[in-house]
């Protein structure tokens, strides 16, 4: 086993994105393994049967495949942004965000397989979010407070998901505040640098350590 951490993940995934992240803002290198989604590794379905990304794996055989998991475990590793007092804060959120405003978000997006709304419809069901969203940026700067923290690493992968099923939509939308925060994060060289494109990992081949 690799004495860093294996990190299997796919690059487009809003889920991997979180937990990519969450490693680099906190300065925990491990083994990249990009997964591609139509053929996915039997070692990543061997340690996690739920065989989706990100799947985390410890060098002393720990498995952590929740992103919000991956991300409360890396900044209890190091913290170097003194990010430990927003965990609930951020593990709340993520709780709308992942059970309620992906439901709507995934309608909207393949609205083609949801035929039961339209696609306006499922779209304006999402909205209730993005209101909140535009709320806690109002009163706080970022989503925690008045810097960026774990609590916007975490959602902001979905926001910009959602804005670019029809970006030209999303930027006459009223949320101005959120418009700015995800052109913001867009813009971070964090956000560069955890998009990095790398080939499909396959046994034997050379190892990417990320980051």
């Amino acid at each position: 086993m690799s004495i860093l951490p294996i990190l299997y993940s796919f690059r487009r995934c809003p889920y991997a994105m979180r937990a990519r992240l969450a490693l680099y803002s906190s300065g925990i290198k491990c083994e990249l393994r990009e997964v591609v989604l139509r053929d996915k590794p039997s070692e990543m379905i061997k340690i996690s049967p739920k065989a989706t990304v990100p799947v985390l794996q410890l060098n002393d055989g720990t498995v952590i495949d929740e992103s919000h998991d991956i991300a409360v475990w890396a900044i209890g590793q190091n913290d170097p942004n003194d990010w430990h007092g927003y965990i609930e804060e951020m593990s709340d959120l993520v709780k709308i965000n992942d059970f309620r405003f992906k439901t709507h978000l995934d309608k909207y997006k393949y609205s083609s397989r949801n035929p039961e709304l339209s696609k306006e419809e499922h779209r304006e069901n999402a909205n209730f979010f993005l209101e909140h969203l535009e709320m806690l940026l109002e009163k706080n700067g970022f989503l925690s407070a008045d810097r960026q923290t774990i609590t916007d690493l975490a959602i902001f992968p979905f926001i910009r998901q959602f804005a670019f099923v029809d970006k030209n939509y999303f930027n006459t939308l009223k949320f101005n505040r959120l418009q700015s925060w995800l052109d913001y994060h867009l813009k971070s060289a964090m956000f560069k640098n955890i998009m990095t494109k790398y080939g499909q990992w396959q046994p034997g081949t050379k190892p990417i350590y990320f980051p």
